[in-house]
């Protein structure tokens, strides 16, 4: 690439969080920058901000083609990055969730990602370069209670980077994983909103513990301990752009260091008990 060419970028989720906080970030870096969003209105609001934007639904594979045959005719063919990025969180018990729920829980955060991802990747191999960065979660690699279809697609995430990753290896194309706990963002009224709409609170056995659920997403603030901006996943992305050996996984957050490391000294009835304490707590 000449040097003096600007490195370009999709980004999914980009309306607000950190999808935004990410595009703004490498957009004032010198990055070109191609920011989407599933609503029309956000679409043109990133326009108004001074952002390439397109119209990306993550459940229609017509919507990703189109994005992405409209970022490769833009940058020449010749799209340097992905940043994976936009999912929701689908609460409820395991017991109350229905295949539908899980499906569309999945379709947004696994399987879009999935296809926009080998879309982009024969012309990364093409020029021998580029980057796949996979905002995953603290909830990608431990599990919290009444978050089974959210910790199911981050863990499937994760399975999915790690097999890429290996069969990559020997080109020059990096997959990585940011793993961030909570973070200020849209997370908890996105995830108020599936709540409502795919379980049936009164009629579950868990009535009680939904309420305190509703009662969390709904508070005003964060949510949980040790919540950071946006920012803190911004700068592990600019890492993984730009180091010239990116590390398979970047934690963010307190949570997501000290969870990493309990996973690997205790025991799975230790950890479950500690989990099961934090579910409580954590917004994510």
């Amino acid at each position: 690439m000449n040097p003096t060419e600007k490195r370009s970028i999709l980004i999914t989720g980009c309306s607000s969080g950190i999808g935004r906080c990410v595009a703004e970030g490498l957009q004032a870096r010198g990055y070109r920058v191609f920011a989407t969003a599933r609503k029309a209105e956000d679409v043109e609001a990133l326009a108004q901000a001074g952002f390439e934007s397109l119209q990306l639904d993550l459940t229609d594979s017509a919507s990703i083609r189109r994005c992405v045959d409209e970022a490769l005719t833009r940058c020449g063919g010749r799209l340097y990055a992905l940043f994976n990025n936009g999912a929701y969180g689908q609460p409820g018990a395991v017991e109350d969730l229905s295949r539908e729920a899980l499906r569309t829980q999945f379709e947004t955060n696994f399987f879009g990602w999935a296809e926009l991802t080998n879309l982009l990747i024969p012309q990364m191999r093409e020029h021998n370069e580029g980057r796949i960065i996979q905002n995953s979660s603290v909830l990608g690699f431990v599990a919290m209670p009444f978050r089974g279809a959210y910790n199911a697609s981050k863990f499937a995430i994760e399975g999915l980077s790690d097999t890429l990753r290996l069969e990559l290896r020997g080109t020059d194309i990096h997959v990585c994983l940011i793993e961030p706990g909570p973070i200020e963002s849209r997370f908890r009224q996105n995830a108020l909103l599936a709540l409502q709409q795919h379980i049936d609170i009164e009629h579950s056995i868990h009535r009680d513990k939904y309420l305190g659920v509703l009662e969390r997403l709904q508070k005003e603030g964060p949510a949980a301990p040790f919540t950071l901006p946006p920012e803190a996943v911004l700068k592990k992305v600019i890492h993984a752009l730009e180091s010239p050996r990116p590390k398979p996984r970047y934690a963010v957050t307190f949570p997501t260091h000290l969870f990493a490391w309990l996973k690997r000294i205790l025991s799975t009835r230790a950890l479950d008990s500690l989990l099961v304490k934090a579910g409580s707590d954590s917004k994510k």
